[in-house]
């Protein structure tokens, strides 16, 4: 039979994480390629505590359909947080859970684009969001990251002159590069968006994982009405229970619970109850402070090693925080010749062609340090040098 399927499904990139989880996940390969937090630092027999309570007090709640915005409880608990930790005046009204951050990603799209609608994004961008909003056939343009953040003048030659949609940026320890913006840079691209009819959509997934443990004020703080912030418990509590949210004013965030609502309902209660539970017996700060803390130490680790034993010609981002770092091979060397080489060798990488909307990145790969330990980085990195230098 022959299927019929919708134009969209054409526009979107061919995606090349199956065939990344199919090569790293071979026996004996030390993978740098997947985003995953060290799942050896989730709380397991504390959820599991909590999860029996929720069972037991409130089951046949946490088992029933809610509303599609979500536990109220726990949209109190991020808005409180926004409150203490970062100045921002936000009140459970302008919170909505979500199926992981990631969902956001394609219910903004679906609620701001048309096809050949204009989006802004970095470059290099993450992925997850390029082949998201690539569903609904925008017209991408690309703003270079700089390392305090993008490149002012193009930046503001974009949103002058093609008029997106949005901008989306990632401002703290961004996916791929790991860069983090400047305070003055965040103040600059709100002063550029103001009254220019542009949302900053501002991927929050790693603002809590600052190695020094300092937070960073938002886009938001200077741009209230023209900035939405997704977050994410994925990175700090458990990923697998996919508790995300959406922070947004009120006109954006009526039409978003119209798409989720057609989409899903409401996310899972019962994950939301047990997260909001967990968090009220949680030193949340402390736990995260910890995985800062061991997430920095890898990360050093990572980056001495790249500057001591790799080849001259590779070069690399320096993070603040978060979960990754780019890399930049010698001139002439593909990344996808490494990938594939890498996984002969036992290490596998991620290629960079994926977070440039518009082309490149042929030559840079992406480097996860949070989900290896000190060992799994040193022979990992050796395997990684031995592969570039013999393409050189």
């Amino acid at each position: 039979m022959s299927y019929r399927f919708a134009d969209r499904m054409y526009k979107a990139p061919e995606s090349f994480i199956e065939e990344l989880f199919r090569v790293s996940g071979e026996p004996g390969v030390i993978s740098f390629a997947g985003g995953l937090p060290d799942g050896s630092l989730i709380d397991v027999d504390g959820i599991a505590r909590v999860t029996r309570e929720v069972l037991d007090e409130e089951g046949q709640c946490a088992l029933q359909y809610s509303t599609t915005d979500g536990y109220l409880p726990l949209r109190e608990f991020i808005a409180e947080r926004y409150r203490q930790r970062l100045g921002l005046p936000a009140t459970a009204s302008e919170i909505q859970i979500v199926n992981g951050s990631q969902q956001c990603l394609d219910l903004v799209a679906k609620i701001f684009l048309d096809p050949g609608d204009v989006v802004g994004v970095e470059r290099p961008g993450y992925l997850g969001a390029i082949e998201a909003f690539s569903m609904y056939g925008p017209e991408f343009h690309a703003v270079p990251l700089e390392e305090d953040g993008p490149d002012l003048d193009a930046f503001e030659a974009m949103v002058t002159e093609k008029a997106p949609k949005f901008f989306y940026g990632i401002p703290n320890s961004q996916n791929p590069s790991g860069l983090t913006y400047s305070q003055e840079k965040r103040r600059a691209v709100a002063g550029i968006l103001e009254d220019s009819g542009t949302v900053f959509y501002e991927d929050d997934a790693f603002g809590e994982l600052f190695f020094d443990g300092q937070p960073r004020l938002p886009v938001k703080k200077y741009l209230p009405d023209g900035a939405l912030i997704s977050g994410s418990f994925s990175k700090i509590v458990a990923p697998g229970m996919r508790i995300g949210w959406i922070y947004a004013p009120a006109p954006i965030l009526k039409q978003f619970n119209v798409a989720k609502q057609a989409a899903d309902l409401h996310s899972n209660f019962f994950c939301q109850m047990i997260l909001h539970r967990y968090l009220t017996r949680t030193d949340l700060d402390a736990h995260v402070r910890r995985v800062s803390a061991i997430y920095g130490e890898r990360c050093r680790l990572m980056c001495d090693l790249l500057d001591d034993r790799f080849p001259a010609g590779v070069t690399h981002t320096t993070p603040q925080g978060g979960m990754f770092m780019l890399v930049t091979l010698p001139e002439g060397v593909s990344s996808m010749d490494v990938f594939y080489a890498g996984v002969k060798e036992g290490v596998a990488v991620l290629p960079g062609v994926p977070f440039y909307a518009n082309g490149g990145g042929e030559n840079t790969i992406r480097l996860n340090f949070s989900n290896a330990d000190e060992a799994s980085i040193k022979e990992g990195m050796e395997r990684l040098a031995r592969v570039i230098r013999a393409f050189l």
